[in-house]
């Protein structure tokens, strides 16, 4: 708490004012970034996406870094923290999934849209840490488009057949 008041430039009295504890700061920090996903998620789809857009997903990231990295990067391994991670994380299948419904088969819906949440999570996360704020929205494209080019694929090879990969 002493180096969060410090950080802050306030006196660690002001934090514990505030939060009672270390875990009350975190759990604050992790509900924050966790209701501003869930703002985007409910905001429905975005152009190129599929529920679950980039450039919805990045928003939030960039008003929080340090919060989003510290929900889906931190959080998700520590039990106590974990429901966060998870409680959202089946939220924003929820919405993938919804969206998915009419272009994957059955089949590989649930895989889709787990796999829709992972690529995007990762892809934000990395943009974050390796990518170039001026570049945004070249990010946010990208990331779209290989969201659409992959279910394209996996709504193919369904088609035809096990194995098969379109050309």
């Amino acid at each position: 708490m002493a180096d969060v008041a410090r950080a802050s430039g306030i006196t660690q009295l002001i934090v514990y004012r505030h939060f009672d504890s270390k875990e009350a700061l975190y759990r604050a920090a992790l509900e924050r970034v966790r209701d501003a996903l869930s703002t985007e998620f409910a905001r429905g789809p975005e152009s190129g996406g599929f529920g679950l857009g980039a450039g919805s997903v990045l928003s939030a990231a960039r008003r929080d870094p340090t919060g989003f990295r510290l929900l889906w990067r931190h959080a998700a391994r520590e039990p106590s923290f974990a429901s966060y991670a998870s409680d959202l994380r089946e939220e924003a299948i929820a919405v993938a999934r919804a969206a998915l419904a009419e272009r994957v088969p059955a089949d590989s819906l649930e895989w889709a849209a787990h796999a829709v949440l992972g690529y995007l999570v990762e892809a934000v996360l990395n943009w974050l840490e390796f990518g170039d704020p001026a570049h945004d929205a070249r990010f946010v494209a990208a990331t779209n488009a290989a969201m659409r080019a992959g279910v394209r694929v996996w709504s193919s090879a369904d088609r035809r057949g096990p194995g098969r990969m379109p050309r």
